[in-house]
């Protein structure tokens, strides 16, 4: 399995050299299909490549070719190269067969021993088998259940829930219930810190095994409490109304600068140290994704207000918007009808009024920077660089 993911790496590696070279030298823009034709000439070159199901090095081309059609449809980033140092995994196209407890992939007669965590319904289509930094293995199945999705409920001001997203607190809904912030790394930060500065000392094996399985628990609390979290909030409710967060830009650096006070400002509002961190550790973009398709899957309505709708700010009660509102106020007295609200509730509720308002034009914004995107000229020849003009001296 680890010749199958070192080779499923090398060979990307390659053909985005080779694509970003036939590009540069002569405007060509090669297909998975062009580069496929190539690896029976590569295989006489690098003969370990034939140790390799073969299935799986035209699938990581397939890969390679998917991220360049997201990056020109605007979805993702420009393609980068794989590490080893990061996630590592291969894909089994078709073949892909369990009996009992072992997994039967090509390559692998006698199949591999596995724990099943649920039975499996349906036919299998392909299989990602994927290692984590502990050095256990995972695969994922692709069942086709030959189920439809269920049609979309019908959107109701009753039946639908505002929520606000936070780090004090994890999420508030419109009717006022809380869900703490559980702060897994925060709460391991100090065990990590004390073996991180063992392990920078020492580099033992040891202490690595050690701050890797800590990181992987930590991870797989955040998993776990993003999971339940986003079942819930989908079981109960006919319509998620959310806000389309920028997590990526609220993550950024930003130069602080001190008041007359003393205090650290940035972009006009107070800013605490850390921040990065807290945004990273609650999951924000992982949970409106988990929320989206396990919306799908029940029929559910997930709507969403512009990042740039005032939800905080503006009243709930009378509409009023409290310009001077800072990132520290946690609760606020409207001028205009003398009440008083909590910051997070407040939003919650207009983030369910502005949804219910722009339900029949709201659509998702993705901002994506087009200074880089390359034209595409030229058509495809049989002077382009071949697969194995990447490999290095």
């Amino acid at each position: 399995m680890n010749k199958h993911i070192g080779a499923t790496r090398f060979l990307y590696n390659l053909a985005l050299e080779t694509k970003q070279t036939a590009y540069a030298g002569a405007r060509v823009n090669l297909s998975r299909f062009e580069l496929q034709k190539q690896l029976p000439e590569l295989k006489k070159e690098l003969p370990w490549l034939k140790e390799v199901n073969s299935q799986s090095l035209q699938y990581s081309l397939a890969c390679l070719d998917t991220a360049y059609k997201n990056f020109f449809k605007n979805n993702s980033g420009f393609p980068k190269y794989k590490s080893k140092h990061r996630r590592e995994s291969f894909g089994v196209p078709q073949n892909v067969a369990i009996d009992e407890d072992k997994l039967f992939i090509p390559k692998f007669k006698k199949g591999i021993k596995i724990i099943l965590h649920r039975e499996l319904k349906g036919e299998i289509k392909q299989a990602t088998i994927s290692k984590s930094k502990t050095g256990k293995f995972f695969a994922s199945i692709l069942v086709d259940n030959q189920k439809e999705l269920p049609k979309k409920l019908k959107i109701t001001e009753e039946k639908s829930v505002g929520v606000d997203l936070g780090l004090k607190d994890f999420l508030i809904t419109s009717e006022g219930e809380v869900v703490k912030n559980p702060r897994h790394l925060r709460n391991a930060e100090a065990k990590l810190k004390f073996v991180q500065r063992k392990y920078s000392k020492y580099k033992g094996k040891k202490t690595k095994k050690k701050l890797q399985n800590l990181h992987e628990r930590v991870a797989n609390a955040r998993m776990d409490f993003l999971h339940k979290t986003s079942y819930k909030l989908v079981s109960e409710n006919q319509t998620i109304c959310l806000e389309d967060l920028n997590v990526s830009g609220m993550m950024k650096r930003v130069k602080l600068k001190k008041d007359e006070k003393g205090n650290y400002i940035a972009n006009g509002q107070s800013a605490k140290s850390g921040l990065n961190k807290s945004i990273s550790d609650v999951g924000w973009s992982t949970f409106v994704e988990m929320v989206k398709y396990k919306a799908d899957w029940q029929g559910k309505n997930v709507l969403f207000i512009g990042r740039f709708d005032p939800s905080s700010k503006t009243c709930s009660d009378c509409g009023s918007i409290n310009k001077e509102l800072a990132l520290s106020d946690r609760e606020w007295t409207c001028k205009a009808c003398d009440i008083t609200h909590d910051r997070d509730h407040n939003a919650a509720k207009n983030i369910k009024s502005f949804a219910m308002n722009k339900k029949n034009m709201c659509v998702e914004r993705t901002l994506k920077n087009h200074e880089e995107l390359p034209t595409l000229v030229g058509a495809l020849t049989h002077e382009a660089h071949p697969i194995g003009s990447a490999v290095g001296e």
